[in-house]
């Protein structure tokens, strides 16, 4: 099988892993890495250190096919304009963009130049959420809570378009009904940005949904409740582990939902190979991941007020 050009650009802590993962597959073949900061180089294996750039647009796209786009927010709409306009597929991290023109914007230069915009809400392939996924119709009540310490990183944007939005995207997905009522609070305490929010998202079918992010945390904790007619499902993304609780005669069933787990970011980057192998739209696309920031925004919106 022929294997696909990849590049890198951004060598943080997220870029890092996208660059360990793809040199796990085999089907894959790192040709450039690229970040402004030159430490960056120091902590890359030896082959990757060859194909080092300080410029992504000193990168040579004659036969590159795709990127991992792994900088800050702020930073996401130029390079991924410049790569898609040049007809490279993308995946870019969460969020999209900062706002939603320029989500609007990348999303119909992917269009026009029929190559793959995926973006990386990777709990979409999380196995603990695969595994009850099928299980969720019609749900009535959902309850998230994802905390943890501070990061340290990430700090061009607040909980809400750090953390917050894995949560709004998977809720959309599930919910599936348009967003009648956001209430939200949230507060600053480290940073120039909110570090703790909370947000109720009441949806037309009468669904509610209450999200709880925090960067400022002793523990870690990424967990998601969902309540439907009869039956409750508790789910937790770091462990992996999943739990449905039943009504029946006897009483409350409690039943371990089977999971194999396997790395979520090594299934989110196997997917977009396969998406451009096959030219299949990705399971999170720029228009998927615009509805996440675009309720996100409304949050931000509602807690600035």
């Amino acid at each position: 099988m022929k294997k696909t050009n990849i590049a890198i650009i951004g060598l943080g802590k997220l870029g890092s892993k996208h660059a360990e993962t793809y040199l796990r597959i085999k089907t894959a073949n790192i040709v450039a890495t690229c970040d402004n900061n030159h430490e960056s180089i120091r902590k890359l294996p030896n082959p990757l250190k060859e194909v080092f750039y300080s410029d992504y647009k000193k990168i040579p796209i004659k036969n590159l096919h795709a990127v991992s786009i792994c900088v800050p927010t702020c930073l996401h709409y130029k390079i991924a304009k410049y790569f898609l306009e040049n007809k490279i597929h993308c995946l870019v991290e969460k969020p999209i963009t900062v706002n939603l023109k320029q989500a609007d914007r990348l999303i119909a230069i992917a269009k026009k130049n029929e190559v793959i915009l995926q973006v990386g809400h990777i709990e979409r392939f999380n196995c603990a959420f695969q595994s009850i996924e099928k299980n969720i119709k019609n749900p009535k009540f959902i309850e998230c809570h994802r905390l943890s310490p501070f990061p340290g990183r990430s700090l061009d944007v607040g909980a809400v378009l750090d953390i917050m939005i894995h949560d709004i995207d998977i809720v959309l997905g599930l919910v599936k009904s348009k967003i009648k009522r956001i209430d939200a609070v949230g507060v600053k305490v480290l940073t120039q940005f909110e570090d703790i929010a909370n947000a109720r998202l009441t949806f037309e079918n009468n669904c509610s949904v209450n999200l709880t992010a925090s960067r400022i945390s002793d523990e870690y904790m990424r967990k998601i409740r969902i309540f439907l007619p009869n039956t409750y499902i508790s789910m937790d993304y770091f462990k992996q582990e999943a739990f449905i609780y039943k009504k029946t005669r006897a009483g409350i069933l409690k039943e371990a939902i089977p999971i194999e787990k396997e790395q979520p970011l090594r299934k989110e980057i196997a997917s977009f190979l396969q998406c451009m192998r096959l030219k299949k739209k990705p399971v999170v696309s720029g228009v998927e991941a615009r509805d996440a920031l675009s309720v996100a925004l409304k949050i931000i919106k509602k807690i600035d007020v």
